[in-house]
């Protein structure tokens, strides 16, 4: 029998509120299934399975605050018995966790949960489920309280809203849902201002404890920028203007491929370095109302340099809409901010627990370099890392620079 246990989506999270479950008792489950939507201070995350089994049992009910290791549910393994998993349920802590259930329904029943409706201009919260019953239905969910935490719609909203509504009102909700579409999606694809302020809180805690206990140290390194430059020209040939690859996508892949031959910054520090098999790149995504995200892109040393520019033109929009998965936030091994056109020249990052690097991208601008003695203009970018010094020091730190260097001068290699 698997316990799943509430997931940690980076050093900046405590606990969540299950918002919703998404799978049911009995159903079966595969790697990568949706299990559950979980609200925390990033938006609602869709927490993932990977593994395959059998939902046994919910451990903890919607709407419930819970910390990052509780228990969520029972999970019972490819050709493992009934009977043996009724076995292990008949525990003390489960004879508890039953009992601790049935108190929380007759709360539940005594004392309903006042529906709370979004206040003009504000962003309404709703789980997936519930959008998916809303469009199925045609219903106007600005028109629906949400019983849910802080206010959002869940399916039991929507399934009341559908049993109050009358055949009349729901033709005319229909022609009014669908003249407001642009509307509404505009409204839940623009966070508010305090749910900014609390990534801003989360990052800032995660970056003062990363400060504290982790010992920085940094490099940096010029690199000419001519090759890579030219190359993507080529390429961006053959390409649509929706396909075109950015810079940025081979600076990704380069580091996956450094990282590669540097294992020792592909890890996490906890209780010693510990080495990871996947390269999952974390990218820094700046939010439109300030602050950021650090969406992963997982196993990119593995993805072609378009792979790696899809991915990125699909989880950046889904970071700034608050929709990410726990995968994405949850496994980065490493961590790349890049500083952008119009930006500095140079970016130092602090290093995201339990991670021990990040490499920091500056605006590529072209300088004055001289080579075999002569004089001429290129274009360089300034290439910085921060490493923890527990894990690394400044002679594994160099090498991968090198190492990265060496493969922005060979794209093709890429």
């Amino acid at each position: 029998m698997i316990s799943f246990k509430m997931p940690s989506l980076g050093a900046d999270m405590e606990d969540g509120t299950l918002v919703e479950w998404r799978k049911q008792p009995g159903d079966q489950l595969k790697r990568g299934d949706i299990i559950a939507d979980v609200d925390t201070q990033k938006g609602l995350i869709e927490i993932e399975f990977f593994g395959e089994g059998v939902l046994e049992k919910h451990l903890v009910t919607e709407g419930q605050k819970i910390a990052v290791g509780t228990d969520m549910a029972l999970i019972r393994e490819e050709g493992e018995k009934v009977a043996e998993a009724v076995s292990e349920e008949k525990t003390p802590e489960a004879d508890k966790g039953k009992d601790l259930t049935k108190v929380q329904e007759k709360q539940e029943e005594a004392s309903p949960v006042a529906p709370v409706r979004a206040k003009e201009g504000q962003r309404i919260k709703i789980s997936p489920l519930a959008r998916k019953m809303a469009e199925t239905h045609h219903l106007d969910i600005s028109k629906i309280g949400g019983s849910g935490p802080e206010g959002a719609i869940v399916k039991a909203d929507i399934e009341k809203s559908l049993a109050e509504e009358a055949p009349q009102a729901a033709a005319a909700k229909k022609e009014k849902a669908i003249s407001e579409t642009t509307t509404e999606v505009s409204t839940e694809t623009k966070p508010t201002m305090p749910e900014s302020e609390a990534i801003r809180k989360a990052v800032a805690a995660a970056m003062s404890r990363s400060n504290q206990d982790i010992p920085h140290y940094y490099l940096e390194k010029r690199i000419d920028f001519s090759h890579a430059m030219t190359w993507l020209k080529a390429a961006n040939k053959e390409r649509s203007v929706k396909q075109r690859l950015l810079p940025v996508a081979l600076m990704v892949k380069a580091v996956a491929k450094a990282l590669d031959d540097i294992p020792d910054l592909n890890a996490v520090w906890e209780n010693g370095l510990q080495r990871k098999n996947e390269i999952n790149i974390g990218f820094v995504v700046s939010l439109r109302t300030g602050g950021i995200m650090v969406p992963a892109i997982l196993n990119a040393d593995t993805l072609s340099v378009d792979g790696i520019m899809e991915n990125l033109n699909d989880l950046i929009p889904r970071a700034r809409a608050f929709k990410l998965r726990s995968s994405e936030l949850s496994q980065s091994t490493f961590t790349i901010t890049s500083i952008g056109e119009g930006g500095g020249d140079k970016v130092f990052g602090v290093i995201y627990p339990p991670q021990v690097g990040i490499v920091g991208f500056g605006e590529i601008r072209e300088e004055a370099v001289v080579e075999n003695g002569m004089i001429g203009i290129k274009p360089v970018v300034d290439v910085t890392l921060a490493a923890d010094h527990r894990a690394t020091d400044g002679l594994v730190g160099g090498k991968f620079l090198a190492a990265l260097n060496k493969y922005l001068q060979n794209p093709e290699s890429l």
